[in-house]
């Protein structure tokens, strides 16, 4: 599978069949500093966050899932929506943590390895930390405030760099990459588009209200499928 750079210029390609491409990818996707979150997306081209087996994966191409793993090799945890785990089947990434928020600790239906439990970060409203803790026995609990059912996306991010967690990339589900956004957390979007018009009900960001972010575009990449890979900061100009 052949990924080209078509911007900025020069234009550049790497086969993803060959070893060095790996190091093409990491220094491609490198952050800026050493503290940051990261939005990392896959959605149609009209914006549907979920293919037809309602999930991302169906969304998604092996040169997807070959950058997906650079970009998580790049960070220090995964940052995912308890509904996410659920539904997406999340497993603890190889070389990174999982981190889960959940205002609830309702994590029934997960399918994590209890052998990774402890490469494990829950976040949860006190109140949530026991039935978090018996959902997943031996993973890290952290304590998160929460609001109307909601925690506070700025504490929940404060208290993984307390962990040790300096480098997240969040990969959703919507309402969360949203509210990360939001809140003006967000340093970094990568979004994957995948070659395809669907319904779009679900969409990127949430059904909730989204304000206006401007955007800079740091790289535009595409494979032969028709995958479209850009890399936006949002401290725009």
């Amino acid at each position: 599978m052949i990924v080209s750079r078509v911007h900025p210029q020069p234009a550049e390609s790497v086969d993803l069949d060959d070893a060095a491409s790996r190091a093409r990818l990491l220094d491609w996707y490198s952050p800026d500093s050493s503290q940051w979150l990261r939005l990392n997306l896959v959605s149609s081209a009209n914006g549907s966050a979920a293919g037809p087996d309602g999930t991302s994966e169906s969304l998604t191409s092996a040169s997807d899932r070959r950058i997906l793993g650079v970009i998580r090799e790049l960070s220090a945890a995964v940052l995912v929506g308890a509904a996410s785990v659920r539904t997406e089947g999340y497993q603890v990434p190889r070389r990174s943590r999982l981190a889960i928020l959940t205002s609830t600790g309702d994590l029934r239906g997960h399918r994590l390895d209890p052998d990774q439990a402890e490469r494990v970060i829950v976040v949860c409203p006190a109140e949530a930390a026991d039935d978090a803790r018996r959902a997943v026995p031996g993973a890290l609990i952290l304590v998160a405030s929460a609001s109307a059912g909601r925690i506070d996306p700025a504490d929940a991010l404060a208290v993984l760099r307390d962990a040790g967690c300096s480098s997240i990339v969040c990969e959703g589900g919507p309402t969360l990459a949203g509210a990360m956004l939001e809140a003006g957390l967000v340093d970094d979007v990568c979004l994957t588009t995948s070659p395809v018009l669907r319904d779009a009900s679900l969409p990127l960001l949430g059904a909730g209200p989204l304000s206006e972010h401007p955007l800079a575009l740091r790289h535009v990449l595409v494979d032969d499928a028709g995958f479209v890979f850009t890399r936006w900061s949002t401290r725009a100009a």
